[in-house]
């Protein structure tokens, strides 16, 4: 009786608005009134008719903490037509536990601010390491530290041509974009921003698509084609978006900016390895960054040294920055071309370890 007398009031309402329209209006008006509240009493009918079917026909079903199905999904806010479509394309809810886990910890300066990770490349400094006669060790320090899989290089050193003759040397992680394009396009939401800025993969969702790689302006995603070349001590790590290991077929991987470290007061295994010390790791929000050897203003040291960023034209907003130079800092000759190439340690110890070219 509550319930009907509930449904009718609207209507009740309706039909002395049409009594008053037909004594101050006259009766036409009054009888068009009239037909709107016919229409109207429809949808009353029909989801009252509609509640009571649910709340007797369908199931209840129990989660692991007891609570049905149906009225989570109402606490939720969510219908089962609005949830359908993105359990089928994997859209994430906000049950799921690698995002919470990823952002319910961000790290936080003295003031209480958010972190916010950047990185500063100092190419006068960098040669290469051609004066150490070895492979990059920023390359081989992140390889070993994250069992990167052949013929992966998640900080990767190119030599480009100087418009004056002779070359540079350009140590090239993932830019870790403010506005990253491999995000906007992935259809399951496997690669995401943090709140200290990183972009991170989960392997545990990627379907392997390889949207994000076109989509990335920096060429600077890997996919495990096969089963990865990667030693068995990786077997031993505990999966996690922020430290990618053990790498696993059919996703893609790349570099994650070492959150986890910086949270801890290491700096990531590309600056630990740099015998030049080039590569500056820091906070935006507290405007500092380091080395491993000099703490330097990160606002200041990229204004007085013209810095800037790969393809800004883009409107990515990478949070890596350059310094212009080609290692002359350490001592570099600019017309000295040539690096050794990278060698994977544990190559010769994995069984069916290949290397493919992009």
């Amino acid at each position: 009786m509550t319930q009907l007398l509930r449904s009718a009031v609207p209507i009740m309402i309706l039909l002395a608005l049409a009594t008053f329209v037909a004594m101050t209006n006259g009766p036409a008006l009054a009888l068009v009134l009239v037909v709107l509240i016919g229409l109207g009493s429809v949808p009353f009918r029909l989801r009252r008719n509609f509640r009571d079917a649910a709340e007797t026909e369908t199931p209840v079903e129990l989660t692991s903490a007891g609570v049905s199905r149906r009225r989570a999904m109402k606490q939720l806010g969510l219908g089962g037509a609005g949830l359908a479509v993105p359990a089928a394309i994997g859209v994430p809810t906000i049950i799921d536990s690698w995002k919470a886990e990823a952002s319910a910890s961000p790290a936080t300066g003295p003031g209480g601010r958010i972190r916010q990770w950047g990185m500063i490349i100092d190419l006068r400094r960098c040669d290469g390491c051609q004066s150490q006669g070895t492979p990059p060790q920023c390359t081989l320090a992140c390889i070993e530290g994250h069992f990167a899989p052949e013929p992966m290089e998640w900080i990767e050193i190119y030599e480009a041509e100087l418009a004056g003759g002779g070359t540079q040397f350009i140590p090239a992680p993932c830019m870790q974009c403010q506005d990253p394009p491999c995000v906007n396009v992935c259809p399951v939401a496997a690669t995401f921003s943090t709140p200290e800025g990183p972009v991170l993969i989960d392997q545990d969702r990627c379907i392997g698509c390889r949207l994000c790689m076109a989509a990335c302006p920096y060429d600077r995603r890997f996919f495990n084609w096969g089963d990865p070349p990667i030693p068995p001590e990786a077997l031993l790590a505990d999966y996690s978006p922020e430290h990618q290991a053990p790498a696993k077929k059919g996703t893609v991987m790349k570099c994650d900016f070492c959150p986890e470290m910086a949270r801890a007061g290491t700096l990531p295994f590309c600056i630990q390895a740099c015998p030049n010390d080039a590569i500056y790791y820091g906070d935006l929000e507290e405007d500092i960054a380091t080395n491993g050897r000099e703490v330097v203003s990160f606002s200041d040291y990229l204004a007085e040294n013209n810095s800037y960023r790969l393809k800004e034209e883009l409107g990515t907003q990478p949070r890596v920055h350059y310094i212009p130079g080609h290692g002359e800092l350490v001592g570099r000759d600019r017309e000295t071309e040539g690096r050794m190439d990278t060698r994977w340690p544990w190559i010769e110890r994995v069984k069916g370890a290949v290397t493919w070219q992009r």
